[in-house]
């Protein structure tokens, strides 16, 4: 029987790299995303496609009001998403489009989620080298939350398998993120990751995740199967 993994899903290249090492590992998908708000919410299409691709049996979507009481972000809030930086712009200080709380929120609901179908693995795609920013992609939040859900679960406390929370990308540069999905046949078709897509859902080519992703998969050698409004 295969054990059971809980992957977070936002549609985007890095967590479908994920999904697609859990996949490759054995494990019997559940995929979850989330409605925040975003204006890039075409990326819940991008997920709800990459989940089908898959042939995952669940793919959960929840909203969750990160965009009302919470806000601050250029991602939820009326704010411009910064357009054409270099990537010394990117690595100076945490950008505008961090949203607060983002993966503590998520990863809460992935906790539940595994306890709910005994599930002691939970993938997410956070990534703490090429460019980050985020405090809450960091290796030391990803460790002490773990640490914190083990001792707030059902099994943790009753000294079952402990929770574990997966970071395979973690530690890899963009390129060798899309060289590792490339070989497992991640469906990167399918995906979205601009923070500003344009009306008819193309990717602005302007925006940090748009540039990053365009440097990673360069520098891969390889081009990008997606739309974009300003040419690569």
């Amino acid at each position: 029987m295969k054990k059971t993994a809980v992957v977070l899903s936002s549609g985007g290249l890095d967590s479908t790299t994920c999904l697609a090492i859990a996949h490759d590992q054995g494990f019997e998908v559940v995929s979850i995303s989330f409605d925040y708000g975003q204006r890039h919410r075409t990326e819940l299409d991008a997920a709800k496609a990459v989940a089908t691709h898959y042939g995952v049996n669940k793919h959960l979507l929840f909203k969750v009001g990160l965009f009302e009481a919470i806000g601050g972000s250029a991602l939820t809030a009326d704010i411009d998403v910064p357009k054409g930086r270099s990537a010394d712009e990117m690595t100076g200080g945490i950008p505008v489009t961090y949203v607060p709380a983002r993966n503590l929120v998520f990863l809460s609901y992935a906790v539940g989620v595994a306890e709910t179908h005994g599930a002691s693995d939970i993938f997410i795609g956070v990534n703490a080298l090429d460019y980050s920013g985020y405090p809450d992609c960091r290796p030391e939040f990803i460790e002490q939350f773990a640490a914190t859900a083990n001792l707030a679960t059902k099994a943790g406390v009753e000294g079952e398998t402990p929770l574990t929370i997966h970071t395979p990308l973690i530690h890899l540069t963009k390129a060798q993120i899309v060289e590792q999905g490339t070989a497992l046949g991640a469906p990167y078709h399918l995906t979205h990751s601009c923070y500003s897509p344009l009306p008819d859902n193309s990717s602005c080519g302007e925006c940090d995740s748009c540039l990053l992703r365009l440097k990673g998969l360069r520098e891969a050698g390889l081009t990008d199967p997606i739309r974009y409004a300003v040419a690569a």
